[in-house]
């Protein structure tokens, strides 16, 4: 059973930049798909970014270039590169792994396991 850790959150100023971390145990990041998601209080769990080890990444449109995700294959982590941020972008922010294939690579259903969080505040 493949179990995501999330790490790197933190409280940033507008503009500012943070870098989150999924480390995985139980599996090898490099044979599944993986994606950050984000939950602001009161709204639904939104895709932030996907990736896995066939397609090109693909982004929410509210990322707008701003965010980059990556796999460190070597070392079975994943990362998701935050530049830019917004006030908007506050929210608890997951790492999701192992594709089932259906729908977008962008819908929680899609992804089997999940990390716990790690919370992303933005200050104006």
């Amino acid at each position: 059973q493949v179990q995501p850790v999330e790490s790197g959150g933190g409280s940033v100023q507008a503009g500012g930049s943070l870098r989150l971390s999924c480390t995985t145990s139980g599996g090898d990041i490099s044979t599944f798909s993986l994606a950050w998601f984000r939950q602001a209080p009161g709204k639904e769990r939104e895709g932030v970014a996907a990736i896995d080890s066939i397609s090109s990444p693909i982004y929410g449109d509210f990322v707008k270039g701003r965010f980059t995700i990556s796999k460190d294959n070597d070392n079975n982590i994943a990362y998701l590169q935050m530049n830019g941020l917004k006030p908007e972008d506050t929210g608890l922010y997951y790492c999701a792994a192992f594709s089932n294939g259906k729908g977008s690579r962008l819908w929680h259903g899609r992804y089997k396991y999940w990390g716990q969080g790690t919370q992303v505040t933005v200050s104006s």
